[in-house]
């Protein structure tokens, strides 16, 4: 059947490409397949991306909630997790929980209002899947890249090149794990469970869907009240008893059309007449023979899906980072957390961030990580001990596809002071292991710090670091490479709200 083909085509591309988005830490396929993050409805609200909330409006409006089964990483995943389930005919029909998905749109609603992220990140379904593709995805794949990174250098071939792999939130991969899981058993027992019942976003869009111009249609006289179309329909929305479908609930898979040996369903706009114009065509017991309308819509349907993310698109800057490896540090307790460049503020970051995990899975430098903390959980923090934001490193500013963090060029992010360095005297190696030192100084991007004698009145005193406050981003290249151990002797207090030098 023409439909289905189509939509498990679209579906299994689209999600084959923004699954290697995320696990791409090399930061080279952002260019080519960055607009698919900003194609996601959630992050296009929130980036207040007029396009992006139009084309999909008016998509909904032509053919359904198409979004659900091509578009959303998370509808497609569900999808993949049923199929798993080798059992024919396993669903039936069952009238929407509206006393749940209702009132977890109007939640959602108002976390976004209020500035609850937490609560919006953990039912946002792009982010959701962000989280499993970063958190559990991203480190096998990183691990398959270091044992043909092995192989190749054994070969004297530079075609890979080993990664360190890491957990950079603890609580935030046993998040992701729950909700895989989860996902899982709901996908396994019911087909589109979250998605009917939990999904904010599919909510949103069934008020759409339910004017839809394109829709699953009965031909009553067709109909041999069989009920292949409801032990079929993952949705659970097709009632083949009354020969209605819950239109809000749809996500027009093509299962029910595929599975009808009637020809009594059919994918159309004509209401009364699905077995002249639908896409199960032609009279007679197949029904499964495609007419010229029904291939004119999915032409349609291909078209329309390809304009909208044509006008997502746009060209990304890339760069490559990474520092050489050191000894691991114990991060510094910090009275204001670091945010990104771009972010503006704390503040802004926690009204926009949709915690897609797309920024922590693309920071080169191994800076970014979930933040752990209740109120911005998941959110972006930065943290030194394993590399410092370089001032020439835009990535995370390039790939936010919600508007939490600003795009900006490496002049203006030099400009940008996101916080200051803090020396803390006990923990110097100057002073505590009476060596030379300096290394703050030297490798200091901003020129923000110097080396004074620890004793104005004595020239032969040790030299320590003094530094300007004024002068410094906050880039964090002094904590890391400050030689202290297990506590740099020199860490980055953040700025609630960033400043411009």
């Amino acid at each position: 059947m023409l439909l289905r083909k189509i939509r498990t085509t679209l579906a299994a591309v689209l999600f084959t490409l923004i699954t290697l988005l995320f696990l791409d830490f090399t930061g080279t396929l952002h260019a080519w397949l960055g607009w698919l993050s900003k194609i996601q409805f959630l992050p296009a609200v929130m980036a207040l991306n007029v396009v992006v909330i139009a084309a999909l409006v008016a998509l909904t409006l032509v053919f359904g909630r198409i979004y659900c089964s091509v578009i959303c990483p998370l509808g497609i995943l569900q999808d993949l997790m049923a199929r798993l389930r080798r059992k024919k005919n396993k669903y039936s029909y069952s009238k929407e929980v509206a006393w749940l998905r209702y009132p977890m749109l109007v939640v959602m609603v108002v976390a976004i209002v209020v500035g609850v992220g937490t609560v919006v990140q953990l039912l946002a379904p792009y982010s959701a899947y962000g989280r499993i593709a970063t958190m559990l995805l991203q480190p096998l794949w990183m691990l398959g890249n270091n044992v043909l990174a092995t192989v190749a250098e054994r070969s004297d071939s530079y075609a890979f090149y080993s990664v360190d792999v890491w957990v950079r939130s603890m609580p935030v991969l046993i998040i992701a794990a729950v909700t895989l899981v989860v996902l899982f058993v709901l996908a396994w027992r019911g087909g589109r469970t979250y998605c009917n019942t939990v999904c904010p976003v599919g909510t949103m869009l069934s008020f759409l869907a339910r004017f839809s111009w394109l829709k699953i249609r009965f031909n009553t006289e067709k109909c041999k009240n069989c009920s292949m179309c409801s032990k079929n329909c993952k949705a659970a929305c097709i009632d083949y008893k009354t020969h209605t479908v819950d239109y809000s609930r749809c996500v027009v898979c093509g299962n029910c059309i595929d599975s009808c040996k009637f020809g009594a369903l059919a994918y159309t706009g004509k209401p009364g007449t699905p077995g002249k114009s639908g896409i199960s065509g032609e009279s007679g017991e197949s029904g499964h023979s495609s007419s010229p309308d029904a291939s004119r819509r999915s032409f349609l349907l291909a078209t329309a899906l390809a304009s909208t993310a044509a006008m997502a698109q746009k060209k990304e800057k890339l760069m490559d980072g990474g520092l050489a490896e050191i000894e691991a540090k114990v991060a510094p307790a910090r009275q204001t957390p670091l945010t990104p460049p771009g972010s503006l503020s704390a503040s802004n970051l926690a009204k926009r961030c949709t915690g897609c995990q797309l920024c922590v899975s693309e920071c080169p430098n191994h800076v970014l990580r979930p933040s752990t903390d209740l109120m911005h959980l998941m959110q972006p923090v930065m943290s030194y001990e394993r590399g410092y934001c370089r001032p020439e490193c835009t990535r995370c500013s390039d790939v936010c596809p919600a508007g939490a963090i600003k795009p900006l060029d490496d002049v203006e992010k030099s400009s940008i002071q996101i916080g200051h360095a803090v020396w803390i005297k006990k923990n110097c190696v100057v002073l505590t292991d009476d060596v030379e030192c300096g290394n703050c100084a030297r490798h200091c991007p901003a020129g923000a710090i110097e080396m004074v004698q620890s004793d104005p009145n004595d020239e032969e005193s040790p030299l320590v670091p003094a530094v300007n406050e004024n002068a410094c981003i906050g880039c964090g290249a002094c904590e890391y490479v400050c030689p202290a151990r297990p506590f740099s002797a020199i860490y980055v207090e953040g700025h609630e709200v960033h400043r411009h030098i």
